[in-house]
């Protein structure tokens, strides 16, 4: 992806022509747009600030402002260069790799443009009315080319698992039948005291967050809320990660956008957690990727194993984060941070998230037991 770069003056230029924006559209253009500030002039900045902070925040593409590094002006940059800066989707410094930032999202601008347009306006928006914003936008790309692109790309890899998979021993089929003729739960309830522990329990998948464990952890989310006895609330997980995000194997098997958007806003376990504000904790661990980084960053309180990572890979997919995500994490680190996160596809550490605020505490020489329970050594 070659994206345009001006510094405030050009950009201010270019978008007080007529159509100026829609060059920069992922439709007629890159979807992308650099503002040079360490290239821009004091009297530039000053020159066509009203104009940018007006219009940046409407522009059909991803905005990026790349400030100095180092020892220079912009180490202590002027008021006008703050605010222009402040204004972009994200911030760069000079000393990034710009060609490589951009290069993650080089295949899904529209997944990418329509990412930072909720996020603009995510923390304006009530919770519940966020969310619904998140879903339309979800359900709408679900539809788009460049999901489809993403599920074609994949299936041929999918049908030659799927293939080795049937040649899998009797033992663990017949294991598989009796676990699901069970009825066993993908999420494990327990009560002590006034406490409810919510498990995820798919330790095979990482803890995927498929359909029917959304509908487990709903209920179990319903049922703290229904009992005013029960005063605090721990989500954790089972195994080596806490939750590898949204399972793959059901993406894209949704045959109606407009029903599932629905589903979505009704079986809501984001919402249901912002609800229980002031009783509820996760312990995380592991992989916290997708929802395992969205859902958590609705909580009050988030307890982060020293080995646990976060990742938001929805945007590379064609997609955006779907379990709350544009909601959630704005409001803990910020709207840039978040859009970072989302369109580089990286992760990031549990000492990186401590420092961002995404988390709120990192235990340190502990390990995660079987039972998804962060504990001392």
């Amino acid at each position: 992806m070659k994206a345009p770069r001006y510094d405030a003056g050009g950009l201010g230029r270019l978008l007080s022509r007529p159509f100026g924006s829609e060059e920069l559209s992922p439709i007629e253009g890159p979807g992308v747009v650099v503002l040079d500030l360490e290239a821009t002039s004091e009297s530039d900045a000053e020159l066509w600030r009203g104009a940018l902070l007006e219009q940046l925040p409407g522009l059909p593409c991803v905005t990026i402002a790349v400030e100095a590094s180092g020892a220079s002006e912009l180490s202590n940059p002027s008021e006008s260069k703050r605010a222009l800066s402040s204004a972009c989707d994200v911030v760069l410094s000079e000393s990034a790799d710009l060609d490589d930032f951009l290069a993650d999202f080089a295949k899904t601008p529209i997944a990418a443009l329509a990412f930072v347009q909720l996020l603009r306006t995510a923390t304006s928006l009530p919770i519940q009315g966020g969310l619904a914003a998140e879903s339309f936008v979800y359900s709408t790309l679900q539809s788009g080319s460049e999901f489809k692109a993403w599920l074609a790309a994949r299936a041929k890899p999918v049908r030659a698992e799927r293939k080795a998979a049937t040649r899998a021993s009797r033992t663990t089929r017949a294991a598989a039948a009796a676990t699901f003729a069970a009825g066993e739960s993908p999420c494990r309830l327990e009560r002590v005291g006034h406490r409810l522990t919510i498990t995820l329990c798919r330790p095979d998948k990482h803890n995927a967050f498929s359909r029917a464990m959304r509908d487990a952890l709903v209920e179990g989310l319903q049922l703290a809320l229904a009992d005013s006895s029960i005063d605090e609330v721990v989500i954790c997980g089972e195994g080596e990660s806490f939750c590898s995000g949204g399972d793959l194997d059901e993406f894209g098997t949704a045959t109606d956008p407009a029903i599932a958007h629905v589903i979505r806003t009704t079986r809501s376990p984001a919402f249901l957690i912002s609800r229980l504000a002031g009783r509820i904790c996760f312990q995380v661990h592991g992989a916290c990727l997708g929802a395992g980084v969205e859902l958590p960053a609705f909580s009050d309180r988030v307890i982060a194993h020293e080995h646990a990572f976060f990742q938001l890979p929805e945007v590379a997919l064609g997609l955006i984060p779907g379990a709350g995500g544009t909601v959630s994490l704005p409001r803990r680190i910020g709207r840039q941070r978040t859009a970072w996160l989302g369109l580089s596809g990286r992760r990031i550490d549990a000492r990186t998230a401590l420092s961002w605020g995404l988390v709120d505490e990192v235990r340190l020489g502990q390990h995660v037991d079987g039972r998804g329970s962060i504990d001392s050594n």
